[in-house]
């Protein structure tokens, strides 16, 4: 099956922003934007076309949405998906998923902190709705993850789900990491996961280990 993996760079999309970071304070994640106008992500290799979408207002996210050709679409507010009003998005730093009609992916990154999110949306009205706070993704530098794969950390393991076909593989730590998100590199410095193999160098009690693990999807 052919992957669908659409960067906030479509042609067909229109962003209008304006640059918010400051030259003082902490260094963030990425800049800081007020996001004006909606993204949609399309699928048109398939026949319905599938598509997921962001929308804006007071320059920041304010929903998202999906659907398909010839269904309604269905959306749901961003804070009811993510309860942090402080999470700012940069379009580079957003990337999104639509393989065919059973579900959608949002990927993105909080520009303040770099925490990564994953929110994974069924299309039918029955399919419920998963969000990770604790998203490893390539739109983090560190971490290098093969396209069309979701990774995330249960601070015991590192996750993987194929999002082409719902197939999942995963890593142990062999311990709990108390990982805090916000700040993930002082825990997770890097990784590299593709279909075949997982690969991590994590912070195990106080001496960094790397990790890894030939994987089978199930």
């Amino acid at each position: 099956m052919r992957i669908f993996l659409f960067m906030i760079a479509a042609a067909s999309t229109a962003w209008i922003f304006s640059s918010c970071n400051s030259a003082s304070g902490p260094a963030l994640f990425c800049d800081t934007v007020c996001v004006n106008d909606t993204i949609k992500y399309r699928n048109n290799d398939h026949p319905l076309t599938p598509f997921v979408y962001i929308s804006a207002a007071n320059c920041g996210p304010d929903s998202i949405g999906r659907g398909y050709e010839g269904a309604n679409t269905r959306k749901l507010a961003f804070k009811s998906l993510i309860d942090n009003p402080n999470v700012k998005i940069n379009p580079s730093k957003v990337a999104a998923f639509a393989g065919d009609t059973s579900y959608a992916f949002i990927m993105l990154n909080d520009c303040v902190t770099g925490r990564g999110y994953t929110i994974k949306l069924p299309f039918a009205p029955n399919g419920s709705v998963t969000v990770l706070g604790s998203a490893i993704n390539n739109l983090d530098p560190k971490f290098s993850v093969e396209e069309g794969l979701a990774a995330h950390s249960d601070r015991g393991n590192i996750l993987v789900e194929d999002m082409t076909n719902g197939k999942t593989a995963m890593m142990t730590f062999g311990q709990i990491v108390e990982i805090d998100y916000d700040k993930v590199h002082n825990f997770v410095d890097s990784v590299n996961i593709t279909r075949d193999r997982i690969w991590a160098r994590v912070k195990l009690g106080k001496e960094w280990k790397e990790l890894e693990k030939k994987v089978t999807f199930k």
